[in-house]
């Protein structure tokens, strides 16, 4: 446990935020072969100085099949990282996601250019 203290000392806010991008990227949509960082539904990301994060996020819509499995596989994904103290997720609607929000990453793999 001490290590992983040690560990924070040396890592900034700004590379927690960075590696925990990379965690989201590994969360994908059931039904959209896009990682939820790429698709825009990311809204937020902050890192306090003990290194509690909250992440806003929201969904395609509503009514998304995943919208109570979601929010908490990356809590889970972005709590068990070894540079994170505590995650909590929270949902946002607004404002409203639209596909101007993904990435040209993502428009591309889905054929939107």
């Amino acid at each position: 446990m001490e290590e992983n203290a040690e560990h924070k000392k040396e890592i900034s806010k700004k590379d927690v935020e960075g590696l925990i991008i990379e965690t989201l990227k590994t969360v994908y949509d059931p039904e959209i072969p896009v990682d939820v960082y790429e698709m825009g539904l990311i809204y937020e990301i902050n890192v306090d100085d003990d290194f509690n994060v909250k992440i806003v996020m929201t969904l395609t819509s509503p009514s998304c099949p995943v919208a109570e499995s979601m929010p908490e596989e990356i809590r889970q994904k972005v709590e068990d990282m070894w540079s994170v103290k505590s995650a909590e997720v929270e949902l946002a609607w607004e404002p409203t996601w639209d596909k101007d929000m993904m990435s040209e990453e993502a428009k591309l793999e889905l054929g939107m250019l």
